[in-house]
């Protein structure tokens, strides 16, 4: 016998014994009981539930993964008829196989059936030659890789190939704890070692990461680089760092109507009425090109209290007196004067008109028949008073927020709007005027990446609000601007704990804003592959996310997850998962992950490499030993 032969007969296991579809019946041989086998001077395990087997037809070597096994009682009766009786050995294993592919011409392993096997071809065990060429995901004479794996059972190291894994939509998704941020972090941080030696990788390749715990964002901690920038945001006062933005790009109606949340089809209408205004009075004062901008305020205002204290309709005017008080408060500082506006004003209830309080007759002193006494009211006045350094002093975010006040005066004064839907946008910019300039600044010629091509957003101290405004904002703002690019550079968006910023349910938001938060990230995951740009979801809820989004990805890192209905999202978005692997998701060690996508023929369970202790995430569980102290 050969050695060629005594290998194949170490190496059987059994032969098929039943074929029902995809599924194979293997009858093991009674001798392959053992958990190890020798083989060659190495030390191979033993068929078990788990693990791949090779059947071979002919030439043919197809593939298959042991999803379960059973012991058959193979009984049989002796031939002595005086002393007949029944003989049961309880030892005929027989192992369920799930075919995955076959082993083609080329020596490469190619997913999916090609033939199935005939009753009597043999099974053997995989030889590590073998396990490496099934485990393969590298394409020939590919050198972008990276190895942060090693299979489950096998342990075989796994290379990715950078194009097929990082050029897809990924989503990580896993239980706290379930090692989920340490793939996230080890994935980029292989990625950018494997590239950063190109001549043009900070050029064409950028990485955006939004971080809503804080954890890739300690300036010591080297984790995923340490050549990034890191904007460490803060709703609560100006002590940190703020996202430069250019007057034009921070003052376009696009974005204001994402940080102010406006409805389509009336806010964002007088949105953009209120900014061309205030942008045409900034830029383009009056026909000769004169730029006075506070004589041209100051006129306005004069125009719109003329106009008020001519009004008959008691309601609509003295809701613009309200809004004009409001306007003037910016430039008074004096609390009595601020207060006593209207101490000269009245509204004469029978004859509908206002007039000027005096010791003489109203009539006489109405402001419709007699406009000049409009003059000699302290509204009036104040108005006049407002110094050019007054009005330019003020932050872009107030002189907008002052033509809102005015763009909305004059809708009212020709009936154009209705104040009730209306109301709730100047509500919600006196609300985040402050969270906006804690985290944005106007600069003359801002750049987000500086010098980098790794910026950190850390949410982590920004409220809740803002946590699902700002990604919006930033994501689409370098989403348009990468797609100038003309897909000759790329963008990796990545968020991690994404479901703060892609949950489908929101308590704290109108439907309408919610769709179009949702609708904005669905366009980057759906259009952006043919611009280079490519997003990257990790979450602990893959339930909350939009199922859009989850069935856009492209390969897929799933951790263990318990919720059944997190398990149900999986089950129906992931095409590429089978029945028995999505059963195992409940049960995966820390750190174990199913990886499954198009840069895989078949789904891999594999144990993720451990980052180092100062290049994790700062995401590790707090110990009471470390924090206790010794004992007293």
């Amino acid at each position: 016998m050969n050695d060629a032969l005594i290998k194949d007969a170490v190496l059987r296991v059994g032969e098929v014994s039943g074929i029902e579809g995809r599924k194979i019946f293997i009858a093991l041989d009674k001798n392959k009981n053992s958990s190890e086998l020798l083989y060659d001077g190495d030390i191979l395990k033993n068929i078990s539930v788990g693990s791949y087997v090779e059947i071979r037809k002919g030439f043919l070597s197809i593939i298959g993964k042991a999803e379960g096994e059973k012991l058959v009682e193979d009984s049989f009766s002796s031939k002595d008829k005086e002393n007949q009786y029944q003989h049961i050995d309880k030892n005929k294993r027989t192992l369920t196989v799930t075919l995955s592919g076959y082993i083609g011409i080329n020596g490469r392993f190619i997913g999916g059936i090609k033939e199935l096997p005939l009753i009597g071809n043999e099974a053997f065990i995989l030889t590590e030659s073998k396990i490496h060429t099934i485990h393969n995901l590298l394409k020939k004479d590919v050198s972008l890789k990276i190895n942060i794996a090693k299979t489950d059972i096998e342990e075989v190291s796994i290379s990715f190939p950078v194009d097929g894994l990082f050029n897809s939509h990924i989503a990580i998704f896993g239980n706290t704890g379930s090692g989920k941020s340490n793939t996230l972090a080890a994935l980029y941080q292989e990625m950018i070692k494997a590239l950063q030696s190109r001549a043009d990788f900070k050029n064409n390749c950028r990485f955006f990461i939004f971080d809503f715990n804080g954890e890739y964002s300690n300036p010591s901690n080297p984790c995923i680089t340490n050549d990034k920038i890191v904007y460490n945001l803060t709703t609560k006062d100006d002590s940190k760092d703020k996202v430069p933005m250019t007057f034009d790009e921070l003052m376009d109606v696009e974005t204001l109507s994402i940080l102010l949340e406006a409805t389509e089809k009336t806010q964002k209408p007088f949105l953009k009425r209120a900014l061309r205004y205030y942008k045409t009075v900034k830029e383009n004062i009056d026909d000769g090109g004169n730029s006075d901008f506070v004589r041209y305020f100051k006129n306005i205002l004069k125009k719109d209290i003329k106009n008020v204290l001519q009004m008959t309709n008691k309601d609509t005017a003295f809701k613009i007196l309200d809004y004009l008080e409001e306007i003037l408060a910016f430039f008074i500082d004096n609390y009595e004067r601020k207060n006593n506006l209207r101490k000269k004003i009245a509204f004469h209830e029978t004859n509908k008109y206002f007039h000027l309080i005096s010791d003489s007759e109203p009539y006489l002193n109405q402001f419709s028949k007699y406009p000049g006494k409009i003059c000699e009211t302290d509204i009036f006045i104040e108005s006049q008073k407002i110094s050019p350094r007054e009005l330019t002093d003020l932050s872009p975010l107030n002189q907008f927020f002052i033509f809102l006040l005015i763009q909305l005066i004059n809708d009212l004064f020709i009936y154009k709007v209705q104040i009730d839907h209306i109301n709730p946008i100047i509500n919600r910019f006196k609300a985040k005027q402050k969270d906006i300039e804690h985290t944005f600044k106007i600069e003359q010629t801002a750049n987000l990446w500086g010098v980098k091509n790794v910026v950190v957003i850390n949410l982590h101290d920004v409220n809740l609000d803002m946590r699902k405004t700002i990604p919006l904002l930033l994501a689409r703002h370098i989403y348009n601007k990468h797609k100038q690019e003309n897909n000759k550079k790329s963008l990796s968006i990545i968020i991690d704990e994404a479901h703060n910023i892609l949950s489908r349910t929101s308590f704290r938001e109108t439907e309408d804003w919610k769709d179009y938060r949702l609708e904005t990230f669905e366009e980057i995951i759906k259009e952006g592959r043919k611009f280079g740009v490519f997003v990257t979801i990790a979450s602990q809820r893959p339930n909350d996310i939009s199922e859009t989004i989850i069935s856009q990805a492209h390969n897929y890192f799933i951790h263990q997850l318990i919720n059944q209905r997190d398990l149900q999202t999986i089950g129906n978005a992931v095409s590429y998962i089978d029945k028995i692997t999505e059963e195992s998701i409940p049960t995966l060690p820390i750190g174990t992950c199913i990886f499954s996508g198009i840069a895989t023929p078949m789904p891999l369970k594999l144990k993720i490499e451990e980052l180092p202790d100062e290049q994790k995430p700062d995401s590790h569980t707090l110990q009471f030993e470390k924090v206790l102290g010794e004992i007293i």
